[in-house]
């Protein structure tokens, strides 16, 4: 009787073991991670993340608000995306689109009072989850080679305008 063989995938010298191994780890550490902290997030404050990523990036600017193609490069959605997003968002009631004054095609997101709320009764869960699930995993020279290795995959990566 024959065993079935597995079928093996070429082995690329552009992609060697060890930054293969190290690709698959990336891939595996972030799904779960992200995974994790979306599941904390939704059961302890009824949040998605990815609503409380828009809202982070609406509060880290000075007037708390973004255009919508700088909001959809913040949170690495395509406009459309981050368009169905935040009329979601918008209906309940924590952004809200205004026009451009200087351009009357641009449209803003802006966070609204009720948006700046939430977002601060959701940040101590995430945060919590964000030292859990990552930061307690390495000390902080640790944490500082792992910044500048993904730095180098950000700039690497980072799309040309």
């Amino acid at each position: 009787m024959e065993t079935a063989s597995v079928p093996t995938l070429p082995v690329l010298a552009e992609v060697p073991p060890p930054q293969l191994a190290a690709w698959r780890a990336f891939l595996e550490a972030h799904a779960l991670t992200v995974e994790t902290l979306t599941r904390e997030l939704r059961e302890a404050e009824d949040l998605p993340l990815t609503w409380y990523d828009v809202l982070v990036q609406l509060h880290e600017v000075p007037e708390g608000r973004l255009r919508m193609q700088e909001l959809a490069d913040a949170v690495l959605l395509s406009k459309s995306g981050v368009t169905r997003l935040v009329d979601r968002m918008e209906r309940a009631g924590l952004v809200e689109r205004a026009r451009c004054t200087d351009d009357r095609r641009g449209t803003f997101a802006a966070l609204t009072p009720a948006g700046r709320q939430r977002l601060k009764q959701a940040a101590p869960t995430h945060l919590k989850g964000i030292a859990e699930h990552f930061a307690a995993l390495f000390d902080d020279q640790e944490a500082a080679v792992l910044e500048r290795l993904l730095l180098r995959i950000v700039e690497a990566n980072r799309p040309q305008r």
